[in-house]
Parts: C-alpha cells; structure tokens; sequence
C-alpha cells in the first residue's frame, strides 16, 4: 500500500496515489509522479486550475459534486469555506519532499485555517500496519457568531476501471444482501438515517473491475466507523473524477458550534486490495492487533430467548442450566423478562430491577448454580430504551427524546432514553452497576430494539440528538466496562442492525441476525465476516425448527454451520432427547479444539459457479492447519458440485486431507480420497488443481480438515 499526499498549492491535501506499493521512489521521482499525476487544463472548457482529488472535496477548489465540509453562519455567510494549510506533522515512517508526502506506517495530521470564514480544520491520516487506512477530520469555530455544520466527510480517489459497485440491501433477519450495479455518472449514495447503521448497512462501499470477486480484482471500500447516521457514496464526475468518500450524516440543527466549540468526524476507513479477502484481512488483521481484543478462548455460550421467551420460572431454567453444562456450555445468558413487570415487550423497559414477584430472592439462586456448574453468567439489558408503560417514563417523561411536545411513533412499543442528558445517563449507569456488581456479571446482551425517529432533545429546543446520543452510549459501555474489567458487551440491534469499526471499539461481540436458520445466516456471515473476524460474531445453534423461517433442518447442518464464529446455543435444551444431547456434546467439543484455528486463521471465501453452494475457511497463520466448509444450501443446478479448490495454503509444502460429513445422508457416493487417511497433496495441487467432492444434498456440510504433513 502507498499513499502519496500533495499541497504545492497549498489548499487540501491532493491524493496523487492511493493504492498499489510504489516501491521505494528517490526525492525527485515523487516530485516528478506528482507532476505527472496533475491533469491538464482544458482551454476551451474548464476552470484555470485543475480539479483534483483532495481529502475534503471542496467547492471552493472547484469540485460541484457532494461536499466533504459544508455549513455556514446563521446569517448564510462563510458557506463555502477555503481552508489553506498552517502545519503539518508526519510520523518518522513518511518521506517528505517540501509540498508532497509519501505516508509510509504511521500517522500524518495537516492543520488548515480559513481566516475570512474562521475556521481552523484538522485531518488526519493514519495508514495501519495491516494496509487498512483511516481518516478523520476536526473543525473549529474560531469567530465570534455560531457555525452550523452540515457535512463533514473524507474522500479518496478511484480509478475510472473501477466500474462496478458493491452495496448492500437487507431488513429484520435478512441483514445485509449484496447487490451489483455499474458505476455511473453523479454519486451512488447509501444513507443511514434511523440512529444505527440498519439491517442494509454495507461492511463496506465496495467498487472494482467488472466481476471482482473474493480472491480478484483490485478494489476500494469505505466504511464508516460510527454507531449512529451516516453516509457513503461513490462519485464520478465528468471531469475523469471517481472519488469514495463517508462521514456521519449530521441531521439539520444537530451541530451548531459556538464560537471556540468544535465537532470531531468518525474515524473514515479505505481500504484497497486484490479481492474481497484481502479487504477483510486487512480489517481482521488490525482488530486483532488491538490490545482490548477478545481472546480466542471465546466461550461456548448459551442464551434462553428462544428456550423461555418472557416465561421466566427458576426450576425450568436450573433445568436448562443442567443441561447446558451437560454438553459443555462455558457462558450462560439470562434473556428479556427478567425485570419488574416484564411478562411481554409492552412494559417495564427501563425499570432495571429485578422482579421480585418472578424472582423472590433475587437472581442469586439461578446464578449461583449457573457458577457452581463452571459457567460464566450473563444478563440482557437495553439500557437506550424505555418503555412508556415504566416507572421510569411515567417519573421523567422530559428524558424521552422528542422533536415536539407529542411522543415519536412508537416502535416495538419503545421509546428512546435521552443518555445525553446527565441526569438520565446517572440513573441508567447507577442502576446497571449495581446490577454489575451484585450478581457479578460477566457478559451483557446490550440490545437496542428501536430505530431512532424524531429524536429530539428536550434541553436544547428539542434539537435533533443523534449525535449525542451515540456518544453518550459510548460512553455507558465505557463506564461500566472501566467499572468491572473484564466485563465481555455484545451489540445486539433486533438483531444486526448496527454493526461498524467505531462500535467495535467499545464490545467484544456482534450479534449478526435474529434469524439463526442455517440457510439464511450462512449468506448473513458471508457479508458481516467482511467487516469483523469470526471471533466477535455470535453463531449460534438454533432448535429444529427456525422461529423466523419455520424451515426444519437437521442438528448436524444447524451446528456445522454455526461453527464459524463465536459458538453458542439457543435452542430449548429441555425439548431435546438424549441422541440430541450427545451430538451436541461432539459439536462443542469439535469447536472447542478448534477455536484457536478458527480465531487466528486467515478467512477464506469462494464462489464456485453455483449460488446453491458455499465455500469457507480458515488457514492458521504459519499455514500448517486449516479448515474449510462446503455447504449446499439448496439443490445444486447440476448434479455432480466438480473440483473444489482451497485457497490460503501454501503451494510448496504436502499436506493430509480429511473429511467430515456431518450426519449421515443415504445415497452419499464419496470419491476415493474423501475418508481416506492417506490423501496427500500439495498446497499447490489443493489451491490450483482441488478435489472432486461428493454430490450434495441440499442442506448439508462437507467439512475438510487439513494438516500439514511434516517432512522427513
């Protein structure tokens, strides 16, 4: 990866490249690449100075499509502000040429000033070891009158062969669905306005060559790292320009900054690769790098909804704790329906104590079992929302947000919970912790089951409170995480509707869907494994039968399926027999000797000619270990799947082959090397040549392990 940034002229940094390593460039050839990148100017047509790529796309520089800085004085003055250049600092990894920069690992910052707009503007820019780069912006109101803000967003360049683009579409329990289309002229926009990012939110705003695909392709991505709205695009001008770009999308009124305030943009990240996994690896990558990373020893967890729902009765859940240890569950996880007047989803959100009526003595005898078991103990909280039918709504009506006198629309019979406001913050925060430190907890379930409408905050003139309000979640999480460390949060949004890098920061798990049949999350995972490693994705194994698809599936493709991510269960244990538990008890094992691989490996993903069929998989860092996953999701469109190849391993060195085919299917013709302990190949003859597999049924896994075989 190379990044070659200029200001000759003195305005916003120039992008000259984004892309491919240049390889090492002496001072005078940057200078002359720079030249060389500067595009004529066209005498007949076109302003006197060339329009150029620049981090912050301005109309003052001459761009006429979507602005990266855009605002203006409550009088409507300084509403095309031209910020020049004052400073710039650079890591020691970056060669400098007077006005051009070549970022190597490391971080760059620019400070811009506009005095006749009094503005001071701050970007910078940091190119992560992994190849992934980030970008975010400051701006300051240096004048004497308010600045309203209305856009704030960092752009890079494409070339113009990146011609196809990638997005997302998708609701409730059929998260992100990727869709094609050409790049055309004008912008390609895809806006989150509901206060998360959605079920449609891409992992990434994906363009490259026609049919780029997993393994080729150059391609380029943008995401947004931030939990509340935003705003991506791809833009093409008639100029030559293809430009990604993102930022937070700031409702009208919501920023306005009073003389010395300031608004800092979400971190931006770019990134570039040849094919779909390399784009994955390099987020995979720098997650992992991260200090407050999960570890891989990610536990076995079992969660209650689907088993209880609301009927929460002790001995039927000392039951299933029973149960769940039986077949070696590391984390148990109470479910909604726990607290006072909870015995549906009308009321008591908010009122978080324990009801004593369901639970006389508190949590404490179903928890106290749950650890004298060997299992950690979870609890499900949804501290942004508030039923109206609460105590806590009743008591403080003015904590709800609201843009008039009149409650929003309701939505799962929920409000939101004002946590911008101090006071609101104080109560929610006083009454988890004590919750945290009364029962010990482990593990929060934080869902958050409504989208943000009309939220306004009452303090302020019932300004639009987004913004705020992610922060201030943030800032929840934070606190009760520095209050019990080691305190594990999962980001559940009815499901997966908000899932991006700047959430990431703040839990160590994601729940992907509320659908958990094996056909639909096998497409869910696919695409949310383009943004976050396996490790922070909960895949769990659901009953017999899909409560959201009604689709009957068999134990064996419900757990294979469920094997690649964070492992858990959520199926009533009490309704299996015996043969059940003791399959159940072999998949928790098969993934509990696994899971280093699984967590460390480098993802793998294949399209193999028919959408009926889905290869995946992991090969450990040092290529001695992997395992791959071939599943048929429905009948394939011929009867004989051919060669499949698998990728990742290492050409020159031999390795042993095994397969597993969970549960035995009548009729399954296997070739000769398929339950042989003899097959050795070279990771050449495996990535370039493959292996014929069986036919596939549909609704079934062929799992393949393979080994390095040392040499002698």
């Amino acid at each position: 990866m190379s990044l070659l940034l200029e200001w000759v002229d003195g305005g916003c940094p120039i992008v000259v490249h984004w892309g491919p390593d240049l390889g090492p460039l002496a001072d005078a050839e940057i200078r002359q690449l720079s030249q060389a990148a500067t595009p004529p100017i066209d005498p007949s047509h076109g302003y006197a100075a060339p329009v150029r790529t620049r981090l912050l796309m301005l109309e003052s520089a001459g761009w006429k499509g979507r602005p990266g800085l855009a605002g203006h004085r409550l009088d409507g003055a300084d509403w095309t502000p031209n910020p020049r250049i004052t400073a710039v600092q650079a890591d020691a990894d970056a060669t400098r040429s007077g006005d051009i920069v070549r970022l190597g690992l490391g971080r760059l910052q620019f400070t811009l000033t506009d005095p006749d707009a009094a503005l001071t503007l701050t970007v910078v820019i940091d190119l992560l070891s992994t190849g992934l780069l980030r970008t975010r912006a400051d701006v300051t109101n240096v004048g004497s009158s308010d600045y309203q803000l209305e856009e704030l967003s960092l752009a890079l360049p494409t070339p113009l062969t990146a011609q196809e683009l990638m997005d997302f579409g998708g609701r409730w329990s059929r998260e992100r669905t990727a869709f094609r289309a050409p790049v055309g002229p004008h912008a390609h926009v895809h806006e989150s306005r509901a206060g998360r990012p959605g079920f449609d939110a891409a992992p990434m705003l994906l363009c490259g060559p026609c049919g780029f695909d997993f393994a080729s392709g150059a391609i380029h991505g943008v995401h947004v790292g931030f939990s509340g709205n935003q705003r991506t695009w791809i833009e093409r001008d008639s100029g030559g320009i293809q430009i990604l770009a993102g930022g937070e999308l700031l409702l009208p009124g919501e920023i306005r900054l009073a003389p010395g305030d300031a608004y800092r943009s979400p971190w931006v990240y770019f990134g570039y690769g040849e094919g779909l996994d390399a784009l994955a690896h390099q987020v995979h990558a720098w997650l992992r790098s991260r200090p407050s990373h999960p570890s891989i020893t990610r536990p076995v967890t079992l969660n209650v909804w689907e088993a209880v729902y609301f009927d929460h009765d002790l001995p039927r859940l000392l039951d299933l704790a029973e149960r769940a240890a039986r077949v070696g569950v590391e984390r148990f996880v109470l479910d909604d329906g726990w607290f006072v007047g909870r015995r549906n989803d009308r009321t008591g959100l908010g009122d978080w104590q324990v009801d004593r009526s369901v639970w006389p003595d508190g949590l404490h005898p179903l928890v106290d079992r749950v650890r004298e078991l060997g299992m950690e103990f979870g609890l499900w909280v949804e501290p942004e929302m508030v039923n109206p039918d609460s105590d806590l709504a009743r008591a403080h009506p003015a904590w709800l947000l609201a843009a008039s006198p009149a409650l929003p629309v309701s939505w799962r019979h929920q409000q939101v919970l004002n946590l911008a406001d101090p006071a609101a913050f104080a109560h929610v925060h006083d009454h988890l912790s004590a919750l945290v430190d009364e029962y010990e907890i482990s593990y929060l379930k934080w869902d958050h089951n409504r989208e943000l409408v009309a939220a306004g905050d009452a303090r302020h003139h019932r300004r639009a409170s987004v913004h705020e309000q992610t922060l201030a979640c943030y800032r929840l999480m934070d606190a009760l995480a520095a209050r019990r460390p080691g305190l594990e949060i999962e980001s559940c949004a009815s499901g997966g509707a908000r899932i991006d890098l700047g959430m990431a920061q703040h839990v160590q798990r994601f729940w992907p869907s509320d659908c958990i049949d094996p056909v639909e999350r096998s497409t869910i995972m696919r695409w949310t494994s383009q943004l976050l490693p396996l490790e922070m994705l909960g895949s769990h194994v659901s009953g017999p039968r899909s409560r959201t698809t009604g689709r009957v599936s068999t134990l064996s493709f419900r757990a294979a399926s469920a094997l690649f991510g964070h492992f858990g269960i959520e199926w009533d244990l009490t309704s299996a027999n015996d043969e059940e538990m003791d399959a159940l008890t072999h998949w928790v094992s098969y993934y509990r000797a696994r899971r280093e691989l699984l967590f460390t490996g480098t993802l793998h993903r294949r399209d193999l000619g028919d959408a009926a069929l889905a290869l995946r998989g992991v090969v450990d860092p040092t290529r001695t270990r992997a395992l791959f996953e071939l599943s048929a999701l429905r009948r394939p469109d011929v009867g004989a799947v051919g060669r499949v190849r698998l990728p990742g391993l290492e050409p020159t060195r031999l390795y042993r082959v095994r397969a597993h085919e969970p549960g035995s299917v009548a009729g399954l013709v296997a070739p000769p090397w398929m339950f042989a302990e003899t097959t050795v190949l070279s990771g050449a003859s495996l990535g370039e040549a493959g292996l014929h597999v069986p036919t596939m049924f549909p609704e079934q896994t062929l799992l393949i392990d393979v080994e390095e075989v040392p040499s002698t």
